[in-house]
C-alpha cells in the first residue's frame, strides 16, 4: 500500500450517525466495521474543515525528521528518545529508520500519561 494525500472537496453534507454501509455503483452494500467507519468519519470531518487527509500504512518507516514532525518535537529530541530506548528503531548504515507504528504507539503512550490540568 502506498501513501496517498487527498485534498477536500468544496463542500460536504452533514453526516448521519452510524451504523454505516458502503454502497457500490452496482447497488451492492457492505456493512463497515466500526474502525473503518471511524477512519472515514475522521477523514470527512477533516475535509469539512478544509484539511487534506493522508493515509499511510503502519509498515512505513520514517526518518528522524519525519518522526519529529509527527510528534511535534525537534529532531534532536527524537534522537534522544531513540537512544534512551523510548522508541525502537533500525539503523541500516548511518541513518536511523523508525516504524510509523512505533512512533504512533509512543505518541499514544505519552498522550495517556499526561497529567490532567489543575481545576
Amino acid at each position: 500500500m502506498r501513501e496517498s494525500t487527498v485534498h477536500p472537496p468544496a463542500s460536504l453534507p452533514a453526516l448521519p450517525p452510524g451504523p454505516w454501509r458502503l454502497c457500490g455503483s452496482d447497488g451492492r452494500a457492505v456493512d463497515l466495521p466500526a474502525e473503518v467507519a471511524e477512519v472515514l468519519v475522521t477523514a470527512l470531518d477533516a475535509f469539512a474543515h478544509g484539511a487534506a487527509v493522508t493515509l499511510t500504512p503502519h509498515e512505513r518507516t520514517l526518518t528522524t525528521q519525519e518522526a519529529a514532525d509527527l510528534l511535534g518535537v525537534s529532531r534532536p529530541t527524537v534522537v534522544r528518545l531513540l537512544e534512551h530506548g523510548a522508541i525502537p528503531y533500525d539503523q541500516p548504515g548511518s541513518h536511523r529508520r523508525i516504524k510509523l507504528a512505533d512512533v504512533l504507539e509512543h505518541q499514544r503512550r505519552c498522550h495517556h500519561e499526561e497529567p490532567a490540568p489543575p481545576d
